[in-house]
């Protein structure tokens, strides 16, 4: 039999009765931990035996916990019988009873749980807070400690020469929700908490440091911003952090902050520009958004893209808003379609699949794709269906190209590119007296452009765009070079001449 109890938060008048009793009748005593305050107030009767030496062994906290189960299950099945004592209460933010507990369980080991006074009741009496009325959320500090990356497998961003850090994904908070964050030990872990917060609440948000909640004479609490937590030294194992909820039009940096201002701006009381729009009336401003966002894409604008991607959302949610109203489907219904297909389609990281290159992952993507429409009663009848016709004609033709490439229509050699655009500009030229001839004759121009565009891996449109916007600039600069002068009235020499001066000026 193992005897799980707690020493309480800290003062000795705090131990339960109960505790108190299987502690003094004890032989031997095993903690977790001999820092705490009731230790020593403890019976001089019982042997103290404390696994803190592992702590400074260990390279982990996990370690030491196996470590700790292990040895209180050893001695257990060897007859002993076994008392474990832990501050707080046994089973609140305590992992070591959580690693005792599963293997005890899995090894047919019993185990007695004696509850007992937990560090949340006097931070709550002390910050005045009623846990229950507004859901306050328990967390280990350590929770909210972004861990490096796990293996050298690569990443996005070590493919494009930045350093790979891991998201705290899934936020393990709602902001909207008051929090107490223990475990707060060390600046190292406040540091750890902070940056981790910041992702979610501002960085002036008032947080409130509590300290020795429970032992009198030595409680205290500091409230301080956000962003200056770990610039303190006095933090210890009876550290705790309170994050006060954000209001909901204060929770800015996640999903649920933007949703619930669309749902304002869309329901009673909300605004009646936005109430008198459509599904479609927000189709023009779709099509815009997506053009800007591709123009701060070209120009390398991240303050414009990160307005312009927000946008896009914004008709996103829009529209789900609007949807959830008419009862046809919601936001919740967007995220989990997309999710679904990108786990679905991606075996090869969320399965057991091994692929060895890209075009394997674009060959089984294809695959499932084509199970998906078959599944759906949906038959393609080509192998160039689904290419949408509202695209722009340049980025059609090179989606088209791809996909009867993958169906296997095209040379190994991108010669054979190079070489059907030189044929198609001579056919061009031939025809260029006769606009019916020459227009068709540049179609076949422009798709061989395209096609060459793709075997040289780059996409057209952008290309294309991205000429434009130097055409512009340059030409923008010629006009300066005119200095008065009517560009109409100079030679084709002279106005070359300033083309070249026009280029040559730095961007």
């Amino acid at each position: 039999m193992i005897t799980l109890v707690g020493l309480g938060p800290g003062d000795p008048g705090m131990m339960t009765r109960a505790a108190w009793e299987i502690i003094s009748t004890t032989r031997v005593l095993y903690l977790r931990t001999a820092v705490h305050p009731a230790v020593a107030a403890l019976p001089s009767s019982v042997a103290i035996h404390s696994f803190d030496d592992l702590y400074e062994r260990a390279t982990h906290f996990d370690e030491v916990y196996e470590q700790i189960a292990d040895d209180l299950i050893a001695r257990a099945r060897g007859g002993e019988p076994v008392v474990y004592a832990t501050p707080g209460d046994p089973l609140t933010a305590e992992a070591t009873s959580r690693h005792l507990l599963r293997r005890a369980r899995a090894q047919g080991v019993p185990i007695r749980v004696i509850p007992g006074v937990s560090f949340v009741e006097p931070v709550c009496a002390l910050l005045r807070v009623d846990p229950l009325e507004h859901g306050l959320q328990l967390l280990d500090a350590l929770d909210l400690a972004v861990g490096d990356a796990v293996d050298d497998a690569p990443s996005w961003a070590s493919l494009h020469g930045f350093t790979y850090t891991p998201p705290l994904l899934p936020f393990p908070l709602t902001p909207t929700r008051p929090a107490l964050i223990c475990q707060v030990y060390s600046r190292s872990v406040a540091s750890h908490v902070k940056l981790s917060l910041m992702e979610r609440y501002p960085a002036d948000h008032p947080v409130t440091l509590v300290r020795a909640a429970g032992v009198i004479g030595a409680e205290s609490i500091v409230e301080l911003p956000l962003h200056t937590l770990d610039h303190r030294s006095d933090f210890d194992n009876l550290t705790s952090l309170y994050v006060p909820p954000l209001m909901p039009l204060a929770d800015l940096r996640g999903p649920e902050g933007v949703a619930y201002v669309v749902a304002q701006l869309l329901g009673p009381g909300g605004c009646p520009w936005d109430r008198e729009q459509t599904p479609q009336s927000l189709r023009a401003a779709l099509l815009e958004e997506t053009h800007e966002a591709l123009e701060a894409l070209d120009a390398g604008d991240d303050e414009a893209l990160v307005e312009e991607l927000g946008d896009l959302l914004l008709n996103v949610l829009m529209q789900s808003e609007m949807a959830r109203q008419a009862e046809r489907f919601d936001a919740g219904d967007v995220f989990s379609m997309v999710a679904s297909k990108l786990i679905r389609r991606h075996p090869h990281v969320f399965g057991d699949l091994n692929v060895a290159a890209s075009d394997e992952v674009v060959h089984n993507w294809e695959a499932i794709k084509r199970t998906e429409h078959a599944a759906k009663g949906v038959a393609r009848r080509s192998a160039l269906d689904g290419v949408p016709v509202s695209l722009p004609a340049l980025a059609a033709a090179q989606k088209v190209t791809s996909k009867a490439s993958r169906a296997g229509f095209d040379a190994p050699a991108i010669d054979h590119a190079w070489d059907a655009l030189a044929e198609e500009l001579a056919e061009l030229r031939a025809v260029a007296s006769d606009p019916a001839l020459a227009e068709a004759e540049l179609g076949d121009v422009l798709l061989a452009v395209a096609r060459l565009g793709w075997r040289l891996n780059v996409d057209a449109e952008s290309a294309l765009r991205a000429a434009v916007t130097r055409f512009r600039r340059r030409f923008a600069h010629l006009e300066t070079l005119l200095d008065g002068r009517d560009l109409h009235t100079l030679s084709v020499d002279e106005k070359l001449e300033l083309w070249e001066r026009a280029r040559a000026i730095p961007e």
